[in-house]
């Protein structure tokens, strides 16, 4: 059944009055859906290398700090929202296959949804193993059935959704009760030295780097935009917490600069 539901899409409700921000502009949340979408069709083929360019690497760290966090388990079914190429399923059936070699059971599933059909083809072109289930949906409206999941998880990509709290009123909706819901994103570094000098970085070096490398400066400037206008740590958990999430909390890596946000479907 999650096989077939995964190919379908449902499109959220949302009316041309409805407001989101797209970088430091504000547009009509249908408008942004369709900015975000240009976006990653433009940058999707180089969007793994620039990752690894603009954090110099460091986001392997991050990402595998999370993981570990999750902690996958063989038989599980995860649903990794906004998994673009699928860095972080990979990530997941590694780990669960760690496990598995010591313990045996059954193999973990990974349901891998993007927005971006551009995202998603371009994942699958690099190859990745079986228990990875490839496909097109919305954050806002997942096309998958309530209480499904054991695990929801999404990897800075909730800053470009039109409405973020839509996206986790759906991450707790296709949960089981007891699930694990993780958020790994940019946010507020807790420092103001460091705020600064990564302001001057961010404004000053990733949209260069995204001109010279993928050839889309206009692209990386939303970026860097979009996490200036993001909630920081606490408005964001206020939020998980208004979804009906339990037991939230965050945990921040490199002084703030991303933060790793948890809670429980109860």
């Amino acid at each position: 059944m999650l096989r077939r539901a995964i190919g379908r899409s449902r499109t959220p409700a949302m009316t041309g009055e409805a407001k989101s921000s797209f970088g430091f502009r504000d547009v009509d949340a249908t408008e942004k859906v369709a900015l975000v979408r240009g976006v990653f069709e433009r940058v999707a083929d180089r969007y793994d290398l620039m990752n690894d360019l603009m954090s110099a690497g460091v986001h392997r760290v991050w990402k595998d700090m999370a993981i570990a966090r999750l902690n996958p388990r063989p038989g599980e079914v995860i649903v990794d929202c906004a998994g673009g190429t699928g860095d972080m399923a990979r990530r997941m059936v590694r780990r669960a296959r760690e496990v598995q070699k010591r313990r045996g059971g059954p193999d973990l599933k990974v349901l891998l949804l993007d927005y971006n059909a551009e995202m998603v083809r371009a994942g699958r072109e690099k190859g990745g193993p079986d228990e990875i289930v490839w496909g097109v949906g919305d954050a806002m409206a997942l096309p998958l059935p309530d209480a499904c999941a054991d695990a929801y998880v999404i990897s800075f990509g909730i800053r470009n959704v039109a409405d973020v709290q839509k996206a986790l009123d759906e991450a707790r909706r296709v949960l089981k009760p007891g699930g694990r819901f993780l958020c790994l994103e940019f946010s507020r570094p807790v420092a103001e030295a460091l705020r600064k000098a990564y302001d001057a970085y961010s404004f000053k070096v990733i949209p260069a780097l995204g001109g010279l490398v993928a050839g889309d400066r206009d692209s990386y400037q939303y970026l860097v935009e979009s996490i200036r206008r993001f909630p920081d740590q606490k408005t964001l958990q206020g939020m998980m917490d208004t979804a009906g999430f339990a037991n939230t909390g965050f945990t921040n890596y490199s002084g703030g600069v991303v933060a790793l946000h948890h809670g429980w479907a109860v």
